[in-house]
């Protein structure tokens, strides 16, 4: 059966989910060997490994407000080298104090993702970095800080170069319409819950960067 999302799409339409996500138990949270899954407005504990999950209410609302807000971190990275014919797009692998990571469950699993990193095409004028903040708050509800290059990819249409990221603020139950439910997950299961092909190589880039920081 299905329901409607909280929030319309960025047209003012309504978004119906035909397969509704299942929240998981509260208990989940605190428990770092656990995915816990929670779904738009629901219900979430009132913090994580001592950070507050608050609603980003003065997130930015246009390309220049980015810009801004997504401080350029000064980070090793090389040169963002575009093929012709691809669109730049940007990418947040987002690490939680515990171990865990963040995924998104796209709504109605849009490009064939039943869960995934958030990622976005760059708007003309910002930059990768402020991409990346931008798209892990509006597809997780998640504000969080840069850390680490990880890696460029070949997408269908996009060249996406992703960042390791971790929580600085938000809260997932703030989700915005492109996602049905935002899981927390340990690195042992991302294989299998965000399991769409195209993600193996950058959970395998984050297996190998979080090696060298051990």
């Amino acid at each position: 059966m299905s329901i409607l999302r909280p929030c319309p799409d960025d047209d003012g339409r309504p978004v119906p989910i035909r397969q509704p996500s299942i929240p998981t138990p509260l208990s989940r949270w605190s428990d770092p060997r656990e995915l816990a899954t929670v779904v738009p407005g629901g219900p979430l504990p009132a913090a994580l490994n001592g950070l507050p999950f608050a609603p980003w209410t003065d997130a930015p609302a246009t390309a220049h407000g980015w810009s801004a807000c997504a401080m350029e971190a000064a980070l090793d990275e090389p040169p963002f080298v575009q093929p012709a014919g691809m669109a730049a797009a940007a990418g947040a692998v987002i690490l939680e104090d515990d171990g865990r990571v963040w995924l998104v469950a796209p709504s109605n699993g849009f490009g064939g993702y039943t869960a995934t990193f958030p990622k976005g095409r760059v708007d003309p004028g910002t930059s990768l970095q402020c991409a990346s903040v931008r798209e892990a708050f509006e597809e997780s509800g998640l504000q969080v800080g840069i850390e680490a290059f990880l890696l460029d990819i070949r997408r269908t249409q996009t060249y996406t170069r992703y960042y390791i990221a971790r929580r600085t603020g938000g809260s997932p139950a703030c989700m915005g319409w492109e996602s049905q439910a935002v899981h927390l997950a340990p690195v042992e299961q991302l294989r299998q819950v965000a399991a769409h092909p195209n993600d193996a190589p950058v959970i395998a880039a984050l297996e190998r960067w979080l090696h060298s920081q051990a």
